[in-house]
């Protein structure tokens, strides 16, 4: 099969003879015969073939594979259908591209054995996590590793019914055996479907994310950790979180966790009240498991910090999504030792100075700040930079935050700080568009 024409022949044939001219009869003959076999693409090697479809996007690759027969072969190797994401949408309220119905039915018919690394991306409605649904429960015949359900707006899955959210789950659970990395958040899992899951993946499970699932208890969480000897990471809500349940993962029979995120989030809009963890169980997950992460994400009013960072907590990555009191951060600073990276998105109106310069002389091990919609003077920032040292890798503040003070201007600051650094330094600025 000739993919080339004659024109890009004779330019290539030209270009070359610029630089030396060939002897005329056999090699001529010898030169142009390589020349055309180089530019057939249908003899190209599979492994070659296979690297180019990898990075063509699914609509591409089903046009290259009507190109030749040798292509359409390369098109149905099963190592380009390990990974897919399967993205379901009703076109009036979402902005990406819902994949193909008939693509879905070839792919449940000739891959789905195949599949390993599988995604499903849906939007708000109703029909889309339905359909979410009617794919998993086909998937019968896999050995999926990693498995994702991403909701790109408020929670669609609550809308399905359980027992058929439940039902369709269950046989990817069963059918895997091999499953290693679950992400799966805002959606009806329960107690009982974590036990199947156990039941038939103990041996793989690595990662499991469980966030904002309101059927799941500390119940399902320890059927987990109790089986699951492999498991390294594990995300899950704050309500789910007790002192029972740090203690029992502390066990000697239990895994040694490398990460463990900890969402916290309103389950009522204005909730003030929030359970506290004693610090007793807290050092005995460090206890257990020395070298966690442990990792916390907080959505919550001012009002609603109270019960947080009163005693030693082994925090060791803050982020606050909302704005966060002088006081808790003051709290953090004194009970946070183990703090590696903390972002603050906003806070009140007053300067955070000496709240910043506590979190540096008590925070060995923080490498990492993000500050946004707050306020700190000039000469507070310097000598915060001036306590961590060099060992401040990341360090994103935007230029609002800095308050000009008798020492420093905003204009100043970058001068002492990539001093004390090591390293030239701005501070960010807002794009203007």
């Amino acid at each position: 099969m000739k993919r080339c024409n004659s024109s890009v022949v004779d330019k290539i044939a030209q270009s070359s003879s610029a630089v030396k001219q060939p002897k005329l009869g056999f090699y001529s003959s010898l030169s142009e015969t390589h020349l055309y076999t180089v530019l057939d693409w249908g003899s190209l090697p599979y492994h070659v073939l296979l690297s180019i479809f990898q990075y063509l996007s699914l609509i591409d690759r089903a046009r290259a594979s009507s190109v030749c027969r040798r292509w359409n072969q390369v098109f149905h190797i099963p190592d380009l259908w390990r990974k897919f994401e399967f993205k379901l949408n009703q076109s009036a309220t979402s902005y990406f591209k819902s994949t193909h119905p008939d693509l879905i039915q070839q792919i449940i018919k000739k891959h789905a054995a195949h599949l390993q690394y599988v995604s499903f991306k849906v939007d708000s409605s109703a029909k889309s996590a339905e359909t979410a649904c009617d794919i998993l429960s086909q998937l019968v015949n896999c050995s999926i590793q990693k498995l994702g359900l991403i909701s790109t707006a408020k929670s669609s899955f609550m809308t399905v019914s359980k027992s058929n959210f439940v039902s369709a789950l269950t046989v990817v659970f069963v059918n895997s055996k091999s499953l290693s990395s679950i992400r799966i958040e805002d959606t009806p899992v329960d107690d009982p479907s974590l036990k199947i899951l156990v039941a038939y993946n103990s041996d793989t499970l690595r990662l499991l994310k469980m966030s904002s699932c309101p059927y799941v208890s500390s119940d399902g969480i320890l059927c987990v950790a109790d089986h699951c000897q492999g498991l390294r990471e594990l995300t899950l809500n704050y309500y789910i979180l007790s002192d029972e349940l740090l203690l029992a993962l502390s066990s000697k029979t239990h895994v040694n966790l490398e990460h463990l995120q900890i969402d916290v989030v309103s389950k009522n809009p204005g909730q003030t009240e929030f359970h506290s963890i004693k610090k007793q169980s807290w050092s005995a997950l460090i206890k257990h498991s020395p070298r966690v992460n442990v990792v916390m994400n907080f959505f919550l009013y001012e009002e609603e910090f109270e019960t947080f960072f009163r005693e030693e907590t082994p925090v060791t990555h803050l982020y606050f999504g909302c704005s966060v009191s002088k006081a808790v951060l003051g709290r953090i600073g004194l009970n946070c030792s183990r703090l590696i990276e903390l972002v603050v998105s906003a806070n009140s109106i007053q300067p955070l100075d000496n709240e910043l310069i506590c979190i540096g002389k008590h925070c060995k091990n923080l490498t990492a700040l993000g500050l946004s919609e707050c306020e700190v003077s000039c000469s507070a920032f310097i000598e915060f930079v001036k306590l961590c040292g060099r060992r401040l890798t990341q360090l994103s503040i935007m230029e609002d935050v800095l308050i000009p003070d008798h020492k420093y201007s905003p204009d100043e600051v970058h001068i002492e700080v990539s001093k004390y650094l090591g390293r030239l330094w701005f501070p960010d600025v807002m794009p203007i568009w």
